[in-house]
């Protein structure tokens, strides 16, 4: 199936609409961002207001803005979600990410929808079923690797969404019920108890201990620098940072960072095309080392690989920066050719493997090294330990601060009409505004006495868009003689053509039209649902029913499943991390094994054909289902 060639976006996450308009102005085509209620990162929501506001600052540079309404939904919910979507549409908002089916069984209104990554989306299958009911984009699990994108991409025209940074779901989106079983929160309902950054204690079927105190279900973090290109010859048309919980130095920096790499892959590929519109400079040079991460995986891209999980710490440690030289009262000193800063945060692993860190006061460097002075001296810091960095205070001040500004391109024309002058200004885009000033009969106009020097003046005061959105690309003058023009006329003219201009872009905003439904859509690949289909009502339950679905078990959120049951299913295999794959070693069988935290114990079970392993365990006794309306803090 041959695929229309789309532009390259860049996809930020926003907290906030102040999170969201840092975004853009870093260098994002799009952000998104979470409603006031329904959507899968609880404490991550917002207003309708607000949204408002990011959008009317987004579309000014054809960024979109795209709103995650992504939990799965209760009967009584459903309205008052289809309300919510209309309400989002009206404030202006380009696209809803969903993974409840029952919402496309309502009247939504004409707004594109992008199938969230809680729907589970690995194969060309589900990918092109989601396609024909109507769905604009699809974002990919995860663990996709580049030969099962290129997959999909041939089966379908849907744009394909993939996350290229950030923090890892151990499990399958929308597979993990961990959290609801153990404390009733659901992380298809945005309250995930993030289980998988617990230490746990691994033991074979014959008890025998394979490690202990590790964190074997905490992965290091997403990091698809290298892999941007072959990304995009695969398939990948929107690339997506996670985070939308992150701070704001985050989501600059690795903003940035993508733009960046994004921009030299366009210049050097002239197929493809830029997102959105503008340029972005920044006062810093983006560096992802910098910024919260658990060391850096490109975690399945290329298949599976050593060494993707942060088993010894969910922790940002940093850095590395050097051995400990010596140790004084109050002091120590630091084998590294780094600079260091008053206020930066550094951290080592103590003895019993945990990351024990510091703030340090105040710095003296000089020919022996640089000498460090904690504000609390550390009792188990030893010489020779491994320092590392989580806190560069030089970095963090310049993201504090203004850091990022966005430019359109603008041409000022200036003509000479019979009774006075006429000043258009079009941008990159091809939109235009046109204002004109009479300045009296011609009789009265006055010659410049110094042509060349008043035309080269005009030029100039005609490209000073100031603290504006635009930049002047050289202004072209239009004018039968060289006339000597008030400057603040000048000024007054262009300030009224670049008011205009915004205002038109907002208005002439290209905002994507829904999708329509293939007339014939293929069946939905399975015709059996078990829990794991998280239908949770019964618009859902229609839903694949119309789509050739005939056995639909409801959500595991609904309580139903009493006994042992997979909570988690993941590619990530701690048979494989401990060199026990019975494909890699011949005489082994892939038996179970447990996951002990405390009292709680989980077995593993290894399904080799499909390469992945499936947590099993029951909801505990005494777990009462939190299916309150989610609502943002």
């Amino acid at each position: 199936m041959t695929r229309i060639q789309h532009p390259l976006e860049l996809l930020a996450p926003a907290k906030n609409a102040d999170f969201g308009i840092e975004a853009i102005k870093h260098g994002a085509d799009a952000v998104y961002i979470g409603g006031p209620a329904f959507g899968a990162r609880y404490g991550a929501g917002n207003d309708v207001a607000e949204i408002k506001r990011l959008c009317d600052f987004a579309h000014r540079y054809r960024a979109k803005v795209f709103v995650a309404l992504n939990t799965i939904l209760r009967d009584d919910e459903l309205e008052e979600s289809r309300q919510l979507a209309w309400q989002l549409y009206e404030a202006g908002a380009d696209a809803l990410i969903i993974q409840d089916m029952g919402l496309l069984e309502m009247d939504l209104p004409p707004i594109q929808l992008h199938a969230s990554t809680q729907t589970d989306n690995r194969n060309p299958e589900k990918v092109k079923f989601l396609e024909d009911v109507g769905f604009s984009q699809v974002v990919l699990a995860r663990e996709c690797s580049l030969n099962e994108i290129i997959k999909i991409a041939s089966q379908s025209t849907v744009s394909l969404e993939y996350f290229v940074h950030g923090a890892l779901c151990v499990a399958y989106s929308g597979q993990c019920y961990i959290s609801e079983a153990h404390t009733g929160r659901s992380a298809n309902r945005g309250e995930c108890s993030q289980a998988c950054r617990l230490p746990y204690t691994l033991v074979d079927d014959k008890g025998k201990t394979i490690t202990e105190n590790q964190h074997l279900l905490s992965m290091k973090d997403n990091n698809q620098t290298e892999n941007l290109l072959a990304l995009t010859q695969a398939g990948v048309c929107s690339f997506k940072i996670e985070g939308r919980l992150k701070d704001l130095s985050y989501v600059k920096n690795i903003t940035a960072h993508y733009r960046k790499l994004l921009d030299e892959l366009i210049a050097e590929h002239p197929e493809f095309t830029r997102a959105s519109s503008g340029r972005s400079t920044w006062t810093f040079t983006p560096q992802p080392d910098k910024t919260f991460n658990r060391g850096y995986t490109d975690y399945f891209a290329g298949g599976r690989q050593d060494d993707i999980g942060a088993f010894d710490s969910p922790a940002f440690v940093g850095e590395l920066i050097g051995e400990v030289a010596e140790i004084g009262d109050g002091w120590l000193v630091v084998n590294t050719d780094q600079t260091f800063h008053n206020g930066d945060g550094v951290c080592f692993y103590d003895a019993q493997g945990e990351v024990a860190g510091m703030r340090i006061n105040r710095v003296e460097s000089g020919a022996e090294g640089h000498k460090l002075f904690p504000a609390e001296m550390p009792e188990d810091l030893t010489e020779g330990a491994t320092l590392f960095r989580n806190r560069d205070q030089a970095f963090e001040r310049a993201l504090e601060k203004e850091s990022a500004e966005r430019r359109v391109a603008v041409k000022p024309v200036l003509v000479e009409t019979d009774d006075g002058l006429e000043l258009t200004l079009t941008d990159e885009d091809g939109v235009n505004a046109t204002v004109s000033r009479k300045f009296g009969p011609k009789s009265e106009w006055q010659l410049a006495q110094n042509p060349e020097a008043a035309m080269a003046k005009l030029k100039e005061n005609l490209s000073k868009f100031g603290n504006t959105m635009f930049v002047a690309e050289p202004a072209e003058l239009k004018l039968n003689q060289p006339w000597f023009l008030p400057v603040s006329a000048i000024n007054a003219l262009r300030r009224e053509a670049t008011e205009k201009l915004e205002a038109a872009r907002v208005a002439s905003h290209p905002r994507p039209p829904r999708a329509a439904p293939a007339a014939n859509p293929v069946p939905y690949p399975q015709d059996e649902l078990t829990y794991l289909g998280n239908v949770f009502n019964a618009k859902a339950r229609a839903f694949y029913e119309k789509h050739g679905v005939k056995l639909i078990a409801d959500a595991y959120e609904a309580g139903h499943e009493k006994g042992m049951v997979s909570l988690m299913i993941t590619r990530h295999c701690l048979r494989y991390s401990f060199n026990l794959c019975p494909k890699e070693v011949k005489h082994l069988k892939p038996d179970p094994m447990t996951l002990i935290n405390g009292n709680e114990k989980l077995i593993l079970k290894f399904d080799c054909k499909a390469c992945e392993m499936h947590v099993v365990g029951k909801m505990k006794k005494g777990v009462k289902l939190n299916l309150g309306t989610i609502r943002p803090a």
